[in-house]
């Protein structure tokens, strides 16, 4: 069943407050959000309130957790969860995708099964920030695979920082290959990190055609951070269509709809 959860919010200071509450394991007192993010305790609990209100947290007595919904879960987890689904927008990604095509792909779980249906083709030139997707690809057929430096985050292995971008700036590719959290009719696509938007930014910026792959879990959910204006991105592949609404977002932004079967 599709979660309907209020529309993400753009207060800069509540991404703040969520991406903090991500760092501290999902909890947080109030005092501690406020000396890290250097405000009163008083203009944490007012956009607190405000998250609480649209679900997004829930409020503690002296401190906060967000809800489950909104705490990514690790990575093996990740990969198990609607695999079904991956696995066949991974293997219709293997259709668009050619033997010596250049290509971004970044850490998503389905970009790691994407990864695992490229295994058979030949010269690919491939630029990642996942560890996962270049130890698939790399050494085979002749691939030449590129892993951005940097820190890598404990959950994913995913290398994220100025030297990962520092490192993607050097590349165009053909294709930007992406994951999301959430799809919205109203807002478009949105990932749990602001680190993973920087990043996904950055790879979209150096390609000619970006593709979201996604399956029909991240129909009308939300996410806290909003990945780009829905117009810069041309594909989104996925196993199901989507609600009309999506559809007509798509639409409205020139964005191919592409079915895995």
């Amino acid at each position: 069943m599709i979660e309907t959860i209020p529309i993400h919010h753009n207060n800069h200071r509540e991404r703040e407050i969520l991406e903090e509450l991500r760092h501290q394991g999902g909890s947080c007192r109030i005092q501690r959000l406020a000396e890290c993010l250097n405000v009163s305790e008083e203009t944490i609990r007012r956009n607190v309130k405000s998250l609480a209100k649209a679900g997004v947290v829930r409020k503690v007595h002296g401190g906060v957790h967000l809800s489950e919904s909104h705490i990514e879960q690790p990575f093996n987890r990740r990969l198990t969860v609607n695999k079904e689904a991956k696995w066949e927008i991974a293997e219709k990604m293997a259709d668009i995708i050619n033997p010596g095509d250049t290509l971004f792909l970044d850490i998503g779980s389905t970009t790691a099964h994407i990864a695992n249906s490229l295994v058979k083709h030949r010269d690919l030139f491939i630029v990642t920030n996942s560890i996962t997707v270049a130890q698939t690809l790399a050494t085979k057929n002749n691939n030449r695979v590129f892993l951005a430096g940097g820190e890598l985050r404990a959950h994913d292995a995913g290398a994220f920082g100025q030297e990962a971008l520092d490192f993607v700036s050097q590349f165009n590719a053909q294709y930007a290959v992406l994951s999301v959290a959430a799809i919205n009719a109203e807002v478009g696509f949105m990932v749990q990190d602001v680190r993973e938007a920087v990043f996904s930014r950055a790879i979209a910026a150096r390609s000619r055609v970006t593709i979201v792959a996604a399956d029909d879990e991240k129909f009308g959910k939300t996410a806290p951070i909003i990945l780009d204006s829905p117009g810069s991105f041309e594909i989104l592949v996925t196993n199901q269509a989507p609600p009309q609404e999506i559809q007509d977002m798509l639409q409205r932004n020139d964005i191919d709809l592409v079915l895995s079967h």
